[in-house]
């Protein structure tokens, strides 16, 4: 009986959860530091809508899933490529990297790793791999519903990110003019 509901879908949202576990520790104790260090939050009352939507990705994951659905190797690599890609993002970020929305004064704005080509990557990342994995198993479907609803939801925090780091973000682009070569 558990062997037909339990499955490798069901196995890879289990990890997928351990990992987004092992990454809210490593969030709230940046957050604990950055709040420690003076910084303010933005958006507080719209985490939980956040992290509501993870969740429902990830259950969506196990539950929607059949778990002898068939695996797409190509795919299931570029999802493992993207994890790469969202570390190099989080290391980017280092001790500035947090679930929530915070802006400490004067702190710089991260204009190294994947921050040089996109102000956003970590909801690119996002996004993309809400599609990507229920693609691994064939759900197109569901990661085309899942990624819509993600796209809503970052769509909205992007606003409130972008409107917490405006002033800081305009120093950081005056300041690389005032150092920029004359050609």
């Amino acid at each position: 009986m558990i062997s037909d509901s339990i499955g490798l879908p069901q196995i890879v949202a289990l990890l997928v959860l351990c990992q987004r576990g092992a990454e809210e520790l490593y969030s709230a104790r940046n957050t604990r530091a950055l709040i420690a260090a003076g910084a303010e939050e933005a958006g507080r009352s719209y985490y939980p809508v956040v992290a509501t939507t993870h969740l429902a990705w990830i259950a969506s994951l196990f539950f929607l899933i059949p778990a002898s659905a068939p695996v797409s190797s190509i795919l299931a690599a570029a999802y493992i490529l993207l994890q790469g890609i969202r570390y190099w993002v989080i290391a980017s970020l280092g001790r500035f990297w947090t679930h929530r929305i915070f802006t400490l004064k004067d702190a710089p704005i991260a204009q190294s790793g994947p921050y040089r080509y996109f102000r956003h990557p970590n909801y690119a990342v996002t996004i993309a791999e809400t599609f990507l994995l229920p693609a691994v198993f064939g759900a197109l479907a569901l990661g085309i519903i899942m990624c819509a609803v993600w796209t809503a939801v970052l769509a909205y925090k992007i606003e409130l990110e972008d409107k917490a780091l405006f002033a800081r973000r305009a120093l950081s682009e005056q300041s690389l003019e005032q150092h920029r070569p004359l050609a």
